[in-house]
């Protein structure tokens, strides 16, 4: 049956899956039956699975070919990358969605009323938001990847609406929306101008075009404005300078799990489509042949971009380190921290296709594993029946929640860059391709920004461990629900094991960021190979 369909449905047969189990999940959160409520997240995680399973018996190199991708083969490592980590974000939200109210009702303080209840809801947009993120793999045209990228982004913001209780998950969902408005704005505007200059849609058409025009003149100030606006404009879905302000108002006010899933899943979104631009600009798009008439050189970015990246990737470091080193709320902190690990991941647009697409998406797998098992840690606790979100909360954790503690102690070493763990292997590889697109300067600041980094992060390492508890530590209880525990558990073991596989999911990146054949020019607006 797969065989009959054509090559660009078949590669969508996952996505597919993802939009049947989104309606299958919001008809059920409907029932009555407090049974069929509590088992959605678990089929939700189902659906997710099989979109794992269909992928490679979908996703082949023949089909992917046959249906002129940009970047045929990104879909077979990001894909699953997306629905392994989406399994996670939901195991982290067991009992957490619709919790007061599925409590009230099993009490017989109030009666189930259908239109009260948001678990369908929740699972519904999650699933349609992990579409949106596969489905920019799939990009052929401007007008699919602006479509793919706002369903990632229009779930969420109902997500940090509806994922907790009282009126901060509103406040926040409403800034959210409204900066989210405006960026969307801003790279669609940059859409048009990119439109107007090359006279095309299709990214392939763009890419040729834009080659031709640096053999010539060079690219043409209107490309180059609408690029430099599409940037901008993606910052935000990343979390970047300088559409980087709304994180910590929308982390703090969102319910743990929702902070989570914004903390992976739009920015892994925003560099896949940063990516997809980026290799239509430059990269592999505009290779010369060397003198010996065989070997090919990709050459750089346009200095403009190359420059406007540079900047960005030095202002989100810094004041997203600078940013957490001031916060007393855990969750504010790792708004912040969320800043600055965008700001290391731009190091690898700016070395290119060479080696800084597979380093982006090694680092995107340990940032996953890394922020999902920190967020567990914290949604598996509670004080007084509401979530924990001081430092304080955390003091002495070892003495009543020890595996949390030094799941909280992993994630953090993690985090900044510490072997043996994951994180580690993701940041040198970053530093490596930056170095070998001859990005010194750049590699000494994010070196910098590492090590202030870490003040922070031996802090989130330390207060469960060493600081003596607090009244408020006391307090603190574990969530009704284990499945947090187990996710946090999970993850912190896997920034670990992660580490022994690290070349192996380099090599898988590398192969994903192969570009389509063009022609090529004889002339680049680059000046390294």
């Amino acid at each position: 049956m797969i065989d009959s369909l054509s090559p660009r449905l078949a590669l969508l047969v996952p996505e597919m899956m993802l939009l049947a189990g989104a309606v299958v999940v919001a008809l059920m959160g409907l029932s009555k039956r407090r049974g069929v409520r509590d088992a959605l997240p678990f089929i939700t995680c189902g659906v997710l699975l099989l979109s794992i399973i269909a992928l490679p018996l979908t996703y082949t190199t023949p089909r992917a070919l046959d249906a002129h991708l940009l970047l045929p083969l990104l879909g077979r490592f990001v894909k699953p990358l997306i629905a392994v980590m989406g399994v996670w974000l939901v195991l982290l939200s067991v009992g957490s969605v619709d919790r007061r109210l599925e409590d009230s009702v099993a009490r017989g303080r109030q009666p189930f009323d259908a239109q009260r209840v948001a678990r369908g809801e929740y699972y519904a947009f999650l699933l349609l938001s992990l579409m949106g993120a596969m489905l920019l793999c799939n990009a052929t045209d401007l007008i699919w990847l602006f479509l793919a990228i706002e369903l990632v982004s229009l779930p969420t913001y109902i997500m940090v609406a509806v994922g907790g209780h009282g009126s901060r998950p509103q406040e926040a969902a409403v800034k959210y929306f409204f900066l989210g408005a405006m960026s969307t704005a801003v790279f669609l505007y940059g859409f048009a101008l990119l439109y107007g200059s090359t006279g095309s849609l299709e990214l392939l058409a763009i890419r040729d075009a834009l080659a031709a025009q640096a053999a010539g003149n060079g690219i043409d100030g209107l490309a180059m404005i609408g690029i430099a606006l599409i940037v901008l404009g993606l910052c935000f879905k990343v979390t970047a300078v300088p559409m980087h302000f709304y994180a910590p108002d929308v982390y703090e006010g969102a319910p743990t799990h929702v902070s989570a899933f914004l903390s992976f899943v739009p920015k892994t979104a925003g560099f896949t489509a940063l990516v997809i631009i980026l290799t239509c600009v430059g990269w592999t798009g505009h290779a010369i042949i060397a003198p010996d008439g065989v070997r090919v050189q990709y050459l750089g970015l346009p200095t403009p971009i190359a420059a406007i990246l540079w900047m960005v990737a030095v202002l989100t470091m810094t004041l997203g380190n600078i940013g957490a080193l001031l916060q007393t709320s855990v969750k504010r902190m790792m708004a912040y921290s969320s800043i600055a690990h965008s700001g290391y991941l731009v190091l690898g647009l700016i070395a290119g296709a060479s080696a800084g697409i597979d380093a982006i998406y090694l680092y995107l797998v340990a940032y996953g594993v890394m922020t999902i098992a920190t967020f567990a840690a914290l949604a598996s606790l509670e004080r007084r029946g509401e979530e924990i979100n001081a430092f304080s909360d955390l003091a002495g954790l070892r003495v009543r929640h020890p595996v949390m503690a030094w799941v909280l102690a992993m994630s953090a070493l993690s985090l900044v860059g510490m072997p043996p763990f994951i994180g580690f292997f993701a940041k040198i590889s970053l530093f490596i391709a930056a170095f070998e697109a001859n990005q010194l300067g750049l590699v000494i600041a994010a070196v910098i920004n590492s090590a202030i980094s870490g003040l922070y992060y031996l802090r989130l390492t330390l207060t469960p461990l060493v600081a003596p508890p607090t009244a408020r530590s006391h307090e603190v209880t574990s969530v009704p629900s284990r499945w947090p525990q187990v996710t946090a558990v999970v993850c912190g073991l896997a920034t670990i094991v992660l580490s022994c596989a690290a070349g192996a999911l380099l090599d898988a990146a590398r192969s994903a960021g192969a570009s389509a054949p063009s022609t090529p020019s004889t002339h680049s607006h680059g000046e390294h190979p």
